[in-house]
């Protein structure tokens, strides 16, 4: 049997949310699902941050999980995995050791990945190596920044999908974050790519391009989780 592939988590560095004064940090369930498809599979998990070290949880995200199993027994065993997290640095030229880059939401990557210039080189190796590059909820604002071999977005003419703005003012946070990330995935895949959402505030939704995978929201973060491991193995 072949070896199974490696997979890379990028968390959040980031701790609080806008200025609001409230923590925040990655989502429980995005990590909790994922790493239990993962697992379940034979795969490798990395986690890296890009301060390394302990990556912030979002309480909130602890409180939603009261009733959901998986990801309350992922948090009783596998503290030691996010609170010593590898510097994101340290994977940047060594895209061949893994199949798959996934990046876990919260509102933390609003704020750091989306703008950190290392995680936007790391996922264009990544995307240049064929390697499968995988999102979910506010995941996919790691995208934002990420530009094509001609300079444009990386996301043109991509089918994406990213947390909605309807789901965001729910929640009452549209007016903490830097942008709407529904807004900003339109803008950036254009008149040839298409931003795609379920027909309800957070029924699942997982759109699969190629070797992009986006998840919407937190329901979605098993569903994204299959669709890499599908993908990797054929990488």
């Amino acid at each position: 049997m072949a070896e199974a592939p490696k997979i890379l988590v990028v968390l959040t560095s980031h701790a609080t949310l806008g200025d609001t004064g409230r923590p925040t940090g990655f989502y429980l369930s995005e990590l909790a699902h994922p790493y239990a498809v993962f697992t379940s599979q034979g795969f490798s998990v990395t986690l890296a941050s890009p301060s390394g070290g302990a990556a912030p949880l979002d309480p909130s995200s602890v409180e939603a999980a009261a009733t959901d199993p998986i990801s309350q027994s992922f948090f009783d065993d596998n503290k030691s995995l996010w609170e010593s997290t590898a510097p994101l640095e340290a994977f940047l030229g060594h895209s061949d050791d893994f199949a798959a880059l996934f990046y876990p939401g919260g509102h933390g990557p609003m704020f750091d990945l989306a703008v950190d210039p290392v995680s936007q080189a790391l996922i264009g190796e990544f995307a240049a190596k064929g390697k499968v590059v995988a999102a979910v909820c506010h995941g996919p604002a790691v995208f934002v920044g990420v530009k094509g071999d001609g300079g444009e977005s990386f996301l043109a003419g991509k089918r994406v999908t990213g947390l909605s703005n309807a789901e965001e003012v729910e929640v009452g946070l549209d007016k903490a974050v830097p942008f709407l990330l529904e807004d900003r995935l339109i803008e950036l895949v254009g008149p040839d790519g298409r931003y795609e959402k379920a027909e309800g505030n957070w029924e699942e939704k997982v759109v699969v391009d190629g070797k992009l995978i986006t998840g919407q929201n937190p329901a979605s973060a098993k569903g994204v989780a299959e669709a890499i491991a599908q993908a990797a193995w054929g990488a």
